[in-house]
């Protein structure tokens, strides 16, 4: 296990993921008072959920961010989360056009990819503990494979 894990009342957890959005057609909206403004923006709703920004980068037409997300949210309620409420946020702070009630700033989709242990080391890991587990109990019977 990592030396990062965190504790809830009944899990311990080290949840990291790597996540890229980006602006609707791939524009470059994200420079300037727009770009530092977002930066405030997530760190702010991220703090609203208790999730740590382990790194981040605004680029001119993306964003990337490393975040380590507890288990009790899932991964697209974050990012859904952050596109909506920041695109609401640029739109009221950056827009010309106040009226417009349809506020896409994002595009559709995003990235996410897991960041921790690989799994070479998780299945050496899994594998020592069942070596372990035969060792302590005397018992070869005890393998148990999935596959």
């Amino acid at each position: 296990m990592s030396s990062t894990t965190t504790s809830q009342s009944h899990v311990k957890w080290d949840c990291i993921y790597h996540i890229v959005i980006v602006p609707k057609y791939r524009k470059k909206h994200l420079y300037g008072q727009v770009r530092q403004r977002l930066r405030e923006i997530i760190r702010e709703l991220l703090r609203q959920k208790s999730i740590e920004m382990i790194e981040g980068a605004v680029k001119p037409d993306h964003v990337h961010m490393v975040l380590r997300i507890p288990p009790r949210f899932s991964v697209s309620t974050i990012v859904g989360f952050l596109k909506g409420k920041s695109a609401i946020r640029l739109h009221n702070e950056f827009s010309k056009k106040k009226s417009v009630t349809q506020k896409s700033f994002w595009a559709r989709g995003y990235f996410v990819r897991t960041i921790g242990i690989d799994q070479q080391m998780v299945e050496e890991y899994v594998r020592k503990q069942t070596e372990e587990d035969k060792r302590q109990d005397n018992n070869p019977q005890m393998e148990f494979k999935w596959n």
